[in-house]
């Protein structure tokens, strides 16, 4: 990647950022004492598994701003898969999970896991991203993680494993056994069935994948930067 100077200290900054956040919120998550993510259960849910990936990506990344390393498209698709994950753990988190928290929402803990590491780690996409060279065949791969994720929690499901002390979920629309059930209707959380939730959550996904090609293109063509 050849950057100019403003963009690479810009990232290196950014990327800094967002690997220091995720330790520490990870430390913080694990040792906390809240029904929501604590211990090592932490690990059993994307928002830390998201979390890790993009830190790993933005450290190797780090390493190569570091080297003056020319990446290849196998790592543009890596960069744009971990951003739309870690952009779906801030937006689920703020808009889903948050308000049915209630007070315990807003601890240090989901502050750096939900917020600043996303909004880091988009911002951080935007000012490299400009001189990568994506496809929009590429936008289907940014399904693969939280796919992955919702089998993986089906499974556990089925096994009762304990994402916390009492539910053997880790999120209400991942809840097979709610009154939604997989295809159903509630009035109350999940309101509809786990697979309307993953089908949404997918087309969401694809959607800013879309976007975020977009607008890297648009600031392509500002800059006057071969697309």
């Amino acid at each position: 990647m050849e950057l100019s100077k403003k963009q690479f200290i810009t990232s290196l900054i950014l990327k800094s950022i967002l690997i220091i956040s995720v330790i520490i919120g990870v430390i913080v998550s694990a040792t906390s004492e809240s029904e929501f993510m604590s211990g090592n259960m932490i690990f059993m849910y994307f928002t830390i598994q998201s979390n890790i990936l993009i830190a790993i990506v933005c450290l190797i990344g780090l390493i190569f701003l570091l080297k003056n390393f020319k990446a290849n498209r196998i790592w543009y698709v890596i960069k744009l898969v971990s951003t739309i994950s870690i952009t779906l753990t801030g937006l689920v988190f703020t808009f889903m999970l948050a308000p049915t928290l209630g007070s315990q929402a807003w601890n240090l803990a989901n502050i750096l896991t939900h917020v600043i590491v996303p909004v880091s780690a988009v911002v951080d996409f935007f000012v490299v991203g400009i001189n990568m060279y994506f496809k929009k065949k590429d936008v289907i791969y940014v399904i693969i993680p939280p796919l992955l994720y919702a089998i993986y929690a089906g499974i556990g499901y089925k096994l009762d494993w304990k994402f916390t002390t009492e539910y053997n979920y880790p999120y209400f629309f991942l809840n097979w056994g709610s009154e939604a059930g997989a295809f159903g209707f509630s009035n109350e959380l999940p309101f509809i069935g786990v697979m309307y939730w993953i089908i949404l959550l997918l087309l969401l996904l694809i959607g800013l994948g879309f976007l975020y090609l977009k607008i890297i293109n648009v600031f392509k063509k500002k800059y006057k930067i071969e697309a």
